[in-house]
């Protein structure tokens, strides 16, 4: 049965005593839709009534507009915080200005600026990733060439704190030093795996001392580059939030320096991560 044959019924019932109820469960509405439909008979009349209901089917409806203050704060949050994704703008709006937004809402905000990316496909093939259950259990290691300065990176799975050293050359001997260093400063000088890929810059000295930092060490399979996907996915983020995809002259090594320095303080304190219910990696409760 049609609404429109619906509501002709319910103006007849209720001229026949019926009670708003009693008319709902015979035609199966809801209540409150029998009493708006009453409302309208009441005041314009049956036919008038059915007309107003049958234009106001027609076409699309306009859309909820958003406030032209809450636009600005997504777009202000978007670009202060790198182009991060709609997850993140709703943590900021809610941290800073107590404001609940859907990310629906959030990503059509976002389209009327941005020429946004398509979202990535969910059921796709996917290499073996190693797993942790605790803190320690799997750091991550890999680099990135940036011209005449490289940084070796690093990363716990599971917590998400990360390290980053910046060297001249790409070779085992700046490896090895990175090891050190993210080791004492970051990693608690111990860990049960360390993988990285077969890059010459975790052979020679590298090889040769990682097994006092850890019990195993993992290359990953050449051409799975799922199996680094923590470091891969923080390469990205190195290079999008800190060093960009310049290439460095050597004498701007220590400006760079600087930079993942300061881009390291903010990653472990202030940007949220998904990955750990948008909790930052050193305020993770």
């Amino acid at each position: 049965m049609q609404n429109i044959t619906k509501i002709t019924l319910a103006g007849e019932l209720s001229e026949q005593g019926l009670l708003q109820g009693a008319i709902a469960k015979r035609l199966e509405v809801n209540r409150d839709t029998i009493r708006l439909w009453l409302k309208g008979i009441r005041e314009y009349g049956l036919v008038s009534f059915l007309d107003r209901y049958t234009n106001a089917k027609k076409g699309e409806r306009k859309r909820r507009q958003v406030d032209p203050v809450m636009k600005r704060w997504v777009w202000d949050i978007r670009e202060r915080e790198m182009d991060c994704c709609g997850e993140k703008i709703r943590y900021f709006l809610q941290k800073e200005h107590g404001v609940t937004l859907a990310s629906s809402k959030i990503y059509e905000i976002l389209h009327e600026k941005y020429q946004l990316r398509s979202k990535w496909k969910k059921n796709q093939k996917r290499g073996d990733t190693p797993e942790a259950s605790r803190a320690r259990e799997v750091i991550q290691m890999d680099s990135i060439d940036f011209g005449a300065v490289f940084a070796f990176t690093g990363i716990d799975i599971y917590t998400r704190e990360a390290d980053i050293y910046l060297a001249p050359e790409l070779t085992a001997v700046y490896g090895y030093e990175f090891l050190k260093q993210s080791m004492q400063r970051r990693f608690n000088h111990h860990v049960e795996t360390i993988q990285t890929d077969g890059g010459s810059e975790f052979e020679k000295e590298f090889t040769e001392h990682v097994l006092e930092y850890t019990e195993k060490h993992r290359i990953a399979r050449p051409y799975k580059k799922n199996e680094q996907s923590y470091i891969e996915s923080f390469n990205r983020t190195v290079r999008k939030e800190c060093l960009g995809w310049i290439k460095y002259k050597p004498y701007q090594l220590s400006h760079c320096k600087q930079m993942v320095e300061s881009f390291l303080e903010r990653y472990h304190y202030h940007r949220p991560h998904m990955g750990i219910g948008m909790q930052t990696p050193l305020t993770r409760v």
